[in-house]
């Protein structure tokens, strides 16, 4: 078996299934600065909304059939499988006092890791968790 060739773009992508499109894209957007690429509309008639972070992207999808089941809550300890994505920020102190003054839910305030790093935890209108860190080199 060959191994598979690197990316064509270093990047992440991550799509988020949300009934709250409008909430979902005012937190991101608004509180944590992704910049909005657009929106797409799928052939099965979803609509997506592209968000920037970098060269990653945040995908809010809003399927035109709501979905018969909602994620685990709970973050990290609820369940398997993707349970968080990691923002890396250099103020990581103004992201999480925007959080705080919008009302956003921190699940873990600002806390510095045994790498130095600090990270703290916050959850999106939908409840998924959002880690914000400041690496230890980025001090």
């Amino acid at each position: 078996m060959t191994r598979p060739k690197g990316p064509a773009r270093a990047a992440i992508d991550i799509g988020v299934v949300t009934t709250a499109p409008e909430a979902m894209v005012a937190f991101y957007r608004d509180v944590l600065g992704l910049n909005p690429i657009g929106r797409l509309l799928t052939a099965g008639g979803s609509t997506v909304e592209q968000l920037a972070w970098g060269t990653s992207l945040l995908k809010i999808v809003t399927l035109a059939s709501e979905p018969p089941v909602r994620a685990v809550p709970g973050g990290v300890p609820a369940a398997t499988g993707y349970r968080y994505v990691t923002l890396q920020v250099d103020d990581l102190e103004g992201v999480v006092e925007r959080c705080i003054a919008a009302g956003v839910p921190v699940v873990v305030p600002a806390t510095t890791i045994p790498d130095g790093s600090t990270i703290a935890i916050v959850a999106d209108p939908d409840g998924n968790w959002v880690e914000i860190m400041r690496e230890a080199a980025a001090r």
